[in-house]
C-alpha cells in the first residue's frame, strides 16, 4: 500500500472509532469532525471529489454538533457550581 492509501485507512478508521465513542464525551464528536476533514482531504487527493465533498459536509455538521454539545456540557457544569 502507498502512503495515500495508509492515510485514507487512518482517516476512515479514526472516523469509525470516534463515531462509536461519541456518547462518552463531546470531545469524541470533535475527533469525528477532524477525522471527517481528514477523510475529505483523502478523497480530494485520491481524485474522488464527490467523496471529498461529502466528507467536508460531514465535518461541518459534526463541528456544529460539537459546538452545541460543548455548550450544553458547559451549561451543565455551571449549574452544578
Amino acid at each position: 500500500m502507498d502512503a495515500l492509501t495508509w492515510f485514507g485507512l487512518f482517516a476512515v478508521s479514526a472516523m469509525l472509532l470516534a463515531y462509536a465513542l461519541e456518547e462518552r464525551s463531546h470531545w469524541f464528536v470533535l475527533c469525528f469532525a477532524i477525522a471527517c476533514a481528514l477523510g475529505s482531504v483523502y478523497g480530494f487527493l485520491q481524485g474522488a471529489w464527490p467523496f471529498g465533498l461529502v466528507e467536508a459536509v460531514w465535518a461541518a455538521v459534526a463541528l456544529r454538533r460539537w459546538l452545541a454539545r460543548r455548550r450544553v456540557s458547559q451549561d451543565c457544569g455551571e449549574a452544578h457550581k
